[in-house]
């Protein structure tokens, strides 16, 4: 149960520790591959500036007093408080991160093959859709509403679905290139109506849904269905206002010709090393199996060995030839820039 009034003060010590502690593994993860890299990539003073707003966004959104209304009074608190998770806090994230803590993060094959198909913007959108609108249930908000450890696990559950949600946006995935801009704006308008539609569930109903926020006159002076509609509002209108000006700057960034370079989307030497890796995996499942097709003829005759060829530049520039082709310039560590 709450607190027997509103604004009582709670120290939120778990959440605080979340936090500190995510930080601090964050920037010794850096370090320690700063340490260990032939060439380290460096983190940007604008990369740390996005990683401490991500890090206040947390903080405001998980501590007093947000999260004791949005667990126990108010509608409109959580809705609030989901909208600083997946607006703020996850893209601040996505920039914020230093590149090399998120190559490490991303090589486990599991997790690479996960992510390519997050990035699909049907499935990203279907992803974020389930997740947010699912999160909202009656069940789920009874449940975060009596347990710290449920109330993490769907605060948790937010955050990756607003990564999902900018990962087609933002990229700074390791071998996986974001989509055109014009496809881009277009998963923008589909994310800023197709996961709000329970706005308009909140706005037309005629009677309150949750009864965990009966008592939401005490904390924000409105009655539980006029806070309840007064949610809707929020959660449809800042979706479509945050998301549409995102889809107008990368329409309005985006290259005037097919010949000009998108300085984003610029090929570095992580995605060509990541597509390295998914060759060489795929290599390692076709090891053993047995050859298909007729045994191949030569000038030779049947059963003669093969002429031996230099391996076609195409198959190296794809991660199928020989990575130590002398011929293949080497790419300059680094990452593509921030939106």
């Amino acid at each position: 149960m709450g607190a027997s009034t509103p604004y009582a003060w709670e120290p939120h010590g778990p959440a605080w520790l979340a936090v500190v502690v995510g930080a601090g593994l964050v920037v010794a993860g850096h370090r320690r591959l700063q340490r260990s890299a032939p060439s380290p990539i460096p983190w940007t003073r604008r990369q740390k500036i996005h990683l401490a707003a991500a890090l206040v966004a947390l903080v405001v959104a998980l501590t007093w007093p947000v999260a004791d209304l949005a667990t126990h009074w108010s509608l409109m608190a959580l809705v609030t408080q989901r909208l600083i998770l997946v607006m703020a806090v996850a893209p601040m994230l996505l920039l914020g991160m230093p590149y090399d803590v998120i190559q490490w993060l991303t090589r486990p094959a599991p997790v690479d093959a996960v992510l390519i198909r997050l990035q699909r913007p049907p499935v990203a959108i279907a992803t974020v859709t389930v997740v947010v609108v699912g999160s909202m249930a009656p069940a789920l908000v009874r449940a975060q509403s009596s347990s710290p450890v449920a109330r993490g696990l769907v605060d948790l559950a937010i955050v990756a679905a607003g990564l999902v949600l900018w990962i087609p946006v933002l990229g700074r995935l390791p071998g996986i290139p974001r989509p055109k801009p014009v496809i881009r704006f277009g998963y923008l308008v589909a994310q800023a109506v197709v996961p709000a539609f329970l706005s308009f569930i909140y706005i037309f109903s005629t009677r309150p849904l949750y009864p965990e926020f009966a008592r939401s006159r005490a904390a924000v002076g409105l009655r539980p269905l006029n806070d309840q509609q007064i949610a809707g509002f929020i959660s449809k209108l800042t979706m479509l206002f945050v998301l549409l000006i995102v889809g107008a700057v990368v329409l309005a960034r985006a290259p005037r010709s097919d010949d000009e370079l998108d300085p984003h989307d610029t090929l570095v030497w992580a995605d060509v090393e990541r597509q390295f890796e998914r060759a060489d995996r795929r290599g390692a499942r076709t090891v053993g199996a047995p050859p298909e097709g007729p045994e191949p003829v030569t000038s030779a005759g049947p059963g003669a060995e093969p002429p031996t060829d230099h391996p076609d530049p195409g198959d190296v520039a794809s991660g199928a030839g020989d990575r130590s082709d002398p011929g293949r310039p080497d790419l300059p560590d680094g990452e593509p820039p921030e939106v």
